[in-house]
């Protein structure tokens, strides 16, 4: 029928038509989308939430515009179930979407836009356009009523169409992971027990290991320490370095004390007697020449 109506050598055309037979020959698990009846450049799709996700079991249906100038030009997306994440019956920003054709690729399909929507849902929604920010557990009784039935849109044409993809991926969907009390109540306790009781954070932002009680006796201990910055995370990979601890403690009493080595007055009192002796021999020789030369010492030696 779309060969009556269409002109195949549309190069638009002729790429839909490329894309819903591959789409049709390669069916995913975690997509399926398939353009109205009447109409090549409308179709309707359903992806399914993306795992370890609060979307995991998620059916969400939404429909894609295609532009004339397609692919050479992105088309736009917009959801028509519930989810949390993106707003329904509003054009989304996405960078695959018409809201950025920078970034548009003609390279790309509408299945790799579904593979890029799928990756989008559990990311953060940083104020875009079109975008939601609920919590975890309102998104997840969304994903439990996604799976209920399909969304009620447009003409009869068209709601067939979305109740044949919402039972085939219903068939494909796995069930919803129920989130247990006790599975919330561990996240906060979590953190807590990151930081080991051997831990302590000073004031200057240096996380220490304690020191063990009883190390042996004049050993030092090098201690690995992380810088924090005033201004990280309460868990910031910081700049390690290593700084040496001497060890005080209960086990300086075993020391032993430091020997006081007292000269001996000996070596001194030897130095003393014969620094007094040279001096007594040097002006008794003084004396002799004085003596000698005044005429002293031969009278005293005729009288003798």
């Amino acid at each position: 029928m779309a060969e009556d109506k269409y002109n195949m050598k549309n190069p638009a055309v002729k790429r839909i038509m490329q894309e819903v037979k591959e789409m049709q020959s390669n069916p995913s698990d975690d997509f399926m989308s398939l353009p109205l009846e009447d109409n090549l450049f409308e179709w309707q799709f359903a992806i399914r939430g993306p795992r370890d996700t609060e979307f995991e079991g998620g059916i969400y249906h939404g429909r894609i515009q295609l532009p004339a100038e397609y692919p050479f030009k992105p088309p736009s997306f917009m959801l028509l179930t519930p989810n949390g994440r993106f707003e329904t019956q509003t054009k989304i920003c996405l960078s695959i979407s018409n809201h950025h054709p920078e970034h548009w690729q003609p390279s790309w399909s509408v299945r790799t836009a579904l593979v890029a929507l799928i990756a989008f849902m559990p990311t953060n929604p940083n104020g875009a356009l079109g975008s939601l920010d609920y919590k975890k557990e309102e998104r997840l009784a969304l994903t439990i009523k996604s799976r209920q039935a399909a969304p009620k849109y447009g003409t009869p044409d068209r709601q067939k169409l979305i109740d044949e993809i919402h039972e085939y991926m219903l068939s494909k969907a796995p069930p919803v992971p129920q989130l247990t009390p006790s599975e919330s109540s561990q996240e906060p306790s979590s953190n807590s027990e990151i930081e080991s009781p051997a831990n302590s954070q000073d004031a200057e932002g240096v996380v220490t290991r304690e020191v063990p009680s009883n190390p042996e006796v004049g050993e030092r201990i090098i201690e690995e320490v992380q810088e924090v910055p005033d201004n990280a995370n309460p868990h910031p990979t910081g700049v390690r370095a290593s700084r040496e601890v001497s060890f005080s403690g209960p086990t300086e009493q075993l020391l032993p004390k430091p020997e006081t080595r007292v000269q001996k007055p000996a070596d001194d009192r030897l130095f003393t007697w014969a620094a007094v002796g040279l001096t007594i021999a040097i002006l008794a020789l003084l004396l002799k020449k004085f003596m000698k030369s005044s005429g002293h010492g031969a009278v005293f030696m005729d009288g003798s």
